[in-house]
């Protein structure tokens, strides 16, 4: 049964979440090792998407389903967003920017692939991450279907077939770096934040202005805003949009002092997840690579590199965000798990391995290549956007609109 407000202890929920969140930062203060504030950044990130509704695919899907930009406009809140913390932090010392190369065959296939497996998935990665934590059935499996695409291209079969790609189309600039707007408009990063910023706000104004117009009468909440709404309610996309954005400075930086320098991104956690849990040959990433001068003297202490790695942040990040999810879906009452018809578990599974195979190809997700893709302004990261837009749309009329019936 369904639960409601009334029967959940709203602010229970608050105060163990808050342990949750902050306990991870006295940990990694007193240890210095900020790996573990990955739990934090993750249980926010589940939270933000779970109270937005945040997912890529239905994000997609709505736009010719419902003719419902919402979501659609709350992902581009949410990239803005980025931008302009992004623009700050690499001003101010905090990070530096990590802009994804221009792999053209990889960024195109695999957003074919990504975008037409989200919709037999029922979500992006991130979707299905969050979507497990309210209790989705077909989330749950195509996760499984997930962790066995991304496996297959990073271990299996379509390993070479992915490596060869990435020889034959990789694009640089003169100077050997990464293609970016940036780079193609010799605008500073910061510039080109500031006009999309500006570009975002005039827009936003525009159509709360036509909205205003088309409203045959204006409707007024009768509920007053309160911290109990906030914590119980689901919120806007776009507001969901700009707290995820506002997070994803401190992801970036959590990140880099785990040895990761990048912001936001899920598809490889859910890898590493899978490596935990079959492998016994993986190496533990937790920190940032040694020195050049003491590289040598690291070298000398490690056994031979295994086969395979666990980034530990990511694995954080992605547990954290599931449990994140599952309390916001708690106070908001959207917990709970229902059975799934055979068929539907059938395709998320097949969903969910097509969605991985194209996240590895292109080397990320929605999060990883979108979100914080787009607000690096890399253009690889573009064209995966593009082209997972085309294939959602176009699986999206074949499979959940009837179009191959």
């Amino acid at each position: 049964m369904a639960l409601t407000n009334r029967s959940v202890n709203w602010k229970g929920y608050t105060w163990s979440g808050l342990v949750v969140i902050i306990s991870p930062l006295f940990i990694s203060i007193y240890t210095g090792l900020w790996v573990y504030s990955g739990i934090s950044i993750g249980f926010l990130f589940g939270f933000f998407l779970q109270k937005g509704q945040l997912c890529g695919s239905s994000a997609f899907s709505e736009v010719i389903i419902m003719r419902d930009w919402k979501k659609l406009w709350g992902l581009w809140v949410a990239i803005v967003t980025s931008m302009g913390m992004f623009a700050i932090g690499s001003s101010v010392g905090l990070h530096s920017l990590t802009v994804k190369p221009l792999l053209l065959l990889n960024m195109v296939i695999g957003g074919i692939i990504f975008g037409a497996g989200t919709v037999l998935a029922g979500g992006c990665v991130s979707g299905c991450l969050y979507k497990a934590g309210e209790g989705n059935l077909n989330a749950i499996v195509a996760l499984i279907g997930i962790a066995l695409g991304i496996s297959s291209v990073e271990y299996g079969h379509l390993h070479g077939l992915n490596m060869w790609m990435k020889k034959i189309a990789a694009i640089k600039t003169a100077s050997g770096a990464p293609v970016s707007i940036s780079s193609l408009t010799g605008l500073p990063y910061w510039i080109l934040a500031i006009i999309f910023i500006f570009l975002t706000i005039f827009a936003a104004i525009y159509l709360t202005k036509q909205r205003k117009k088309t409203s045959s009468a204006i409707k007024v909440d009768p509920e007053k805003a309160s911290f109990e709404k906030i914590m119980t309610k689901r919120w806007k996309p776009w507001q969901a949009g700009i707290a995820i954005g506002l997070l994803g400075l401190l992801a970036y930086m959590s990140s880099a002092a785990s040895g990761r320098n990048y912001p936001l991104g899920v598809s490889h956690g859910v890898l590493f997840v899978h490596n935990i849990a079959t492998a016994d040959d993986y190496q533990g990433i937790y920190k940032p690579k040694p020195t050049i001068e003491n590289k040598s003297l690291e070298s000398n202490r490690l056994s031979p590199k295994p086969r395979r790695k666990v980034v530990w942040w990511l694995v954080l990040l992605v547990t954290a965000l599931i449990t994140g999810s599952w309390v916001s879906a708690r106070m908001s009452g959207d917990a709970k798990l229902l059975p799934k018809p055979p068929d539907q578990i059938l395709f998320a599974i097949l969903g969910g391995i097509l969605v991985g195979i194209g996240a590895t190809i292109a080397r990320g997700c929605v999060v990883g290549n979108i979100i914080s893709g787009w607000a690096l302004m890399s253009v690889g990261c573009i064209i995966f956007g593009i082209f997972t837009l085309l294939a959602n749309w176009t699986m999206t009329w074949l499979y959940l609109m009837g179009g191959w019936e």
